[in-house]
């Protein structure tokens, strides 16, 4: 049967990318040096990735139909993404970012319309045949349903031999207080540099170790730091730490943080020590750096 799949929860959107060669004055009119539409979100970005790094992956996450929702699914099926979880929603419309990119740094500012749109239910989730999967990652956003979610994979767990369960992994990406009833699931924690910042941690190192009593018994949590690198605490208790790899010249870091989580869960998933697991995400994420969109990082 092959590699089982893993399957990424959260948000898809439409992305309008300008590339410019500096970040623009405000109340001015420039020229920018490309522009293209690419499939965004979190979820969806580490599916590209995933994808790009030949492990079979599914998305889940909500559409409403128009234009937009057509080339995102065109994108999902040239990168042999599955949507069979695509829950189409009667009410909202599909989200859309604008992007501005600065060639000379790699910096993006991203203004998104996040729309009505509802997200994927737990009531959702219920249709997904576990045994199809590996890994299922969660992008943070409706936690309290997410919860639910996970605590499905739980109880499912503990009906398989280990060899069959699920793993499950969780990222915390924003500092919005509902969202961080999430630490106390999943098998892995992916915590971001804003989250750690909120509760007052000043690096990697510091977050995972502060926060590692949120997390439940056996889990891992992992921060990255951006040009610093990432930081992990398992459940040995030993704090591992990756540099960042930095390309020659950073010419675009919009989804980068997907791009270190695909990675890491890629490693995991397939039984990776943390170490060489944290390693290979700063490796990708610093590949993904050094090019516009994600084709370069292979």
């Amino acid at each position: 049967m092959g590699e089982k799949r893993i399957l990424c929860v959260g948000l898809v959107c439409l992305d309008i990318i300008s590339v410019v060669d500096r970040y623009p004055a405000e109340d001015t009119d420039t020229r920018c040096l490309s522009q293209r539409w690419q499939r965004g979100g979190n979820a969806s970005n580490t599916c590209t990735v995933l994808a790009l790094l030949g492990a079979p992956c599914a998305f889940m996450g909500s559409l409403a139909p128009g234009h937009a929702a057509k080339f995102i699914l065109s994108d999902f099926q040239r990168r042999s993404v599955n949507v069979t979880h695509v829950v189409w929603q009667s009410r909202g419309e599909t989200p859309c970012a604008c992007c501005i990119v600065n060639s000379s740094n790699g910096s993006r500012t991203v203004t998104l319309f996040d729309t009505n749109l509802p997200d994927v239910t737990d009531a959702d989730f219920e249709q997904v045949n576990l045994s199809l999967y590996k890994w299922i990652h969660w992008e943070g956003r409706n936690a309290s349903e997410q919860v639910k979610m996970l605590q499905r994979v739980e109880e499912y767990n503990q009906t398989c031999s280990e060899s069959q369960r699920v793993g499950t992994s969780v990222e915390v990406e924003k500092p919005r207080q509902e969202l961080y009833q999430l630490f106390g699931y999943g098998d892995v924690v992916f915590v971001s540099k804003d989250v750690a910042k909120d509760f007052g941690f000043c690096s990697a190192s510091e977050a995972v170790k502060g926060l590692y009593r949120h997390v439940k018994p056996g889990a891992t949590l992992i921060c990255a730091w951006a040009e610093n690198g990432a930081d992990a605490l398992g459940p040995d208790g030993q704090l591992v730490h990756s540099d960042a790899f930095s390309p020659d010249t950073v010419v675009d870091t919009l989804g980068a943080g997907d791009t270190f989580n695909a990675a890491v869960i890629l490693a995991l998933s397939r039984g990776r020590p943390l170490h060489e697991a944290i390693t290979y995400g700063c490796q990708v994420a610093g590949r993904k750096c050094g090019v516009h969109g994600y084709d370069g990082i292979v």
